[in-house]
């Protein structure tokens, strides 16, 4: 992978974005890392090495974007792939009982924030030379089936769905791919509860099997590594004995 190649990673502080940001940074790309919090991203870089620039920013606020967008602009000029990362969930209560203040948390961050570094990535990958670029999507198992008590996010990855499709149409005259990776299980601070039971559609509390981060980054990875004629539209990664088939 030529070095010139640039990467943006929102949520790129820990998780699943940590564990793409590290293998990009491996592969050679110089990676942009994104997310609200300065230390744990500069843990990150400090880990990858490589070529890295660390940017607070708040994907739900398009002025924050906007100057993220500008940095990069500033500081390499193109975009050769958005890994659409940050994300953030609801506590799990009944949806009656849901606070509108955690609701529209979830979608700002969630929904809001991937269009809006979809929609910038896009300018710049039009305008730039060559043409181009990559947009992933981190849509999660949720983008096909809920669980309990999870309104909010199951809406908001839902919605994801509908923007890659939107995106990978779109972008198509201009030479922008765009894929979404589905997450189960990965052993990340959001999902490490597994551990200790989770409750079930059926009513019960079970332990879930969890997968290391890794295998999402190497997936991300083979996505970005592809051609622009080729591309993975969807693609699921997942504790293999995680119970999403059959759920329910």
């Amino acid at each position: 992978m030529a070095s010139e190649k640039v990467a943006l990673v929102t949520g790129a502080g820990t998780g699943v974005g940590k564990a793409v940001s590290l293998g990009l940074l491996k592969q050679g790309y110089a990676v942009v890392l994104a997310g609200r919090r300065r230390e744990p991203l500069d843990a990150t870089a400090k880990e990858g090495g490589g070529k890295t620039l660390v940017v607070e920013t708040d994907v739900g606020d398009p002025g924050s974007v906007k100057a993220l967008f500008g940095k990069i602009r500033e500081r390499f000029g193109r975009l050769d792939l958005l890994f659409n990362n940050a994300g953030t969930g609801a506590p799990a209560v009944p949806m009656d009982e849901l606070p509108f203040e955690q609701w529209k948390k979830c979608v700002d961050t969630n929904l809001t924030g991937s269009f809006l570094c979809a929609q910038e990535a896009m300018r710049l990958m039009k305008e730039q030379k060559p043409q181009g670029g990559r947009i992933i999507n981190n849509g999660s198992i949720s983008a096909h089936a809920p669980r309990p008590n999870s309104a909010p996010y199951t809406a908001t990855k839902h919605a994801i769905t509908g923007l890659t499709k939107s995106i990978a149409l779109d972008g198509r005259p201009f030479d922008i791919a765009c894929g979404q990776i589905d997450i189960g299980n990965a052993e990340t601070d959001m999902a490490r509860r597994m551990k200790d039971g989770v409750p079930q559609a059926d009513g019960a509390v079970r332990v879930e099997p969890l997968m290391d981060p890794v295998h999402v980054a190497n997936a991300v990875v083979h996505m970005a590594s592809l051609p622009k004629e080729a591309n993975v539209l969807f693609m699921t990664v997942m504790a293999t004995k995680m119970p999403f088939v059959g759920r329910g």
